[in-house]
């Protein structure tokens, strides 16, 4: 009925060798997360031609991950009603990871981003050009 094992276990416990590969911690996660939303920001914008808050993300991103970021090469082609919806959303994300790792420079910025964009949407150009410190 019953076969006992013969074989050692394939399988690791948890608390086996816990230095036996890297482990991030919850700063650095959101850091990476963060820098990450920042970056697919930065693209949009630069697609859009916003330099000035292309210049900010730009920073955001630099500081986050420790070298200035790769900018946007190619154009998506996709029209700009489209391409400010994209942003919104990214800078929304963007703006919920800045607030759990209590970044208040990121979330400023990407607040400001998300009225830039829902400004541009709603047709009023003066607020669009609305940017972060």
């Amino acid at each position: 009925m019953y076969e006992p094992i013969r074989t050692k276990s394939v399988h690791r416990m948890a608390d086996d060798a816990p230095d036996t590969y890297p482990h991030r911690s919850r700063e650095e996660e959101l850091d990476i997360q963060l820098a990450g939303h920042l970056a697919a920001l930065l693209a949009v914008t630069d697609e859009l031609g916003d330099t000035e808050a292309g210049e900010l993300i730009a920073r955001q991103v630099a500081r986050l991950r420790g070298a200035p970021p790769a900018r946007h090469a190619g154009l998506s082609g996709s029209p700009a009603r489209e391409l400010h919806r994209k942003a919104h959303a990214l800078a929304g994300r963007a703006l919920v990871v800045a607030a759990s790792r209590a970044d208040t420079a990121a979330a400023i910025l990407a607040a400001g981003r998300m009225d830039a964009h829902t400004a541009a949407l709603a047709g009023e150009p003066t607020l669009a050009a609305v940017a972060a410190p």
